[in-house]
């Protein structure tokens, strides 16, 4: 069984690199492994303008820390506008049996396996990667990118850029690509100790052994005690320590807030059998996090647990704090209200608006499971659980919050948003 990755060995942020100035017929990058990456980069793109103007952003410092886990790398762009853009570069994580194609293969050639665990990386590698049929630098298939900007182009400037940075990045730590790739670098380098060790143990003379019998063996024909009956389940989940505060540790709450949560969830899956939030994704089970807190985004504390879970999930502050609203509005049912329009069927939807007339609404305006008022700052939500989920907005801003609570009667979450 290979060893577990902590978090810190699957996630590295680094800080937005400096300015620097490149001719456009100087290699961008300095190492054998970053130049390799520009011509994977500069080959699988057929728009050339695009790339230039990519280049020119990461030249002039407009890309901002970058982020780098298995598969993914994020980081903010800086374009024409004044807010930055969100990009986003996907590629293909290598398989089990890659792994572990490439890892004999580097076992099998002592040079390639001092290198690794020497931390270096011969650029070699990628010949003996290919031989054994895993590709180490971005293939056609492998690429995705992804930004907020308008540009439809694929990829567009700003993700031009962020992988035009990902060359300087590779510059001062190839690892960076076996990370992308799927492997951190201490786990990598746990597993290719294991495999030197192996190597040495079947290169080593073995001595004659001495005749034994295995305890399987010995112990099959013993009759066994009969298992001692359960212990009896808890009556309630139990509580954490307390956490010091100590400099550069933690935040005490942080933990005692994660702690406590962690335990709810052993203690129903314990006597149910079933996690209730075993189907969550890293995204609503930050907001169910966030909302769980009472003062969630009023005191210092929890502005910084805000912003850190925002950090951690790749969204804003502002899209946690209306995401929070939202889910103590509804649980996950309001977040999906929050984030996801849908065309309901015929039967309450259809019959809402009549329902709003008889009680002298004005006509409101219908998209999708949605009716706006015709000032535009109050809107009714209709979920897939049959209720109605009230919004607000300043009137010509468009930037919805959840409000009220929701009602089975459109004119009940009306009048909760105060439409009386």
């Amino acid at each position: 069984m290979r060893p577990r990755p902590g978090p810190d060995d699957l996630r590295r942020t680094f800080e937005a690199v400096p300015p620097r100035t490149s001719q456009g017929d100087e290699p961008f990058a300095d190492s054998w492994w970053g130049r390799a990456w520009v011509d994977a980069l500069e080959s699988l793109s057929m728009d050339e303008a695009r790339l230039a103007r990519g280049r020119t952003y990461a030249d002039s410092g407009k890309v901002a820390a970058i982020t780098v886990t298995p598969g993914r790398v994020v980081a903010y762009v800086h374009g024409s506008r004044p807010r930055p853009y969100r990009t986003e570069l996907r590629l293909r994580v290598l398989t089990e049996p890659d792994w572990d194609t490439f890892l004999d293969a580097v076992a099998a050639r002592p040079g390639h396996l001092a290198a690794l665990l020497d931390k270096e990386m011969p650029h070699s590698l990628v010949d003996a990667a290919t031989e054994a049929g895993v590709v180490l630098l971005p293939a056609p298939d492998d690429l995705d990118p992804g930004c907020t900007c308008p540009d439809r182009g694929r990829p567009c400037k700003h993700v031009s850029a962020l992988c035009y940075q990902m060359a300087r990045l590779l510059d001062t730590d190839p690892f960076i690509l076996l990370l992308l790739r799927g492997r951190g670098e201490r786990e990598l380098l746990e597993e290719l100790g294991h495999r030197n060790a192996a190597h040495e143990a079947r290169e080593r003379p073995c001595a004659a052994t001495t005749p034994s019998v295995s305890a399987r063996e010995a112990l099959a024909d013993r009759p066994l005690p009969p298992l001692p009956a359960p212990l009896p389940l808890p009556p309630h989940p139990g509580q954490p320590p307390a956490y010091p505060g100590l400099p550069g540790a933690r935040d005490p709450l942080a933990l005692d807030h994660l702690a406590t949560d962690a335990a709810a969830r052993a203690h129903t899956l314990l006597i149910t059998g079933v996690d209730p939030l075993a189907r969550l994704t890293p995204w609503q089970d930050a907001v169910r996090l966030a909302a769980s807190r009472p003062t969630a985004g009023l005191t210092a504390t929890t502005r910084a647990l805000y912003r850190e879970l925002a950090y951690a999930t790749g969204r804003t502050p502002t899209d946690l704090a209306r995401a929070v609203a939202a889910w103590r509005q509804g649980g996950a049912e309001g977040l999906a209200v929050l984030e996801t329009p849908w065309d309901p069927p015929a039967g309450p939807f259809d019959r809402a608006r009549p329902a709003l007339a008889a009680a002298d609404f004005p006509r409101f305006h219908p998209w999708r499971n949605r009716l706006t008022h015709p000032d535009g700052t109050l809107q009714l939500r209709f979920g897939h659980d049959g209720r109605w989920y009230g919004y607000e907005s300043e009137p010509g801003e468009d930037d919805w919050w959840p409000r009220a609570t929701p009602d089975t009667d459109p004119v009940g979450t009306l009048m909760g948003l105060g439409g009386g």
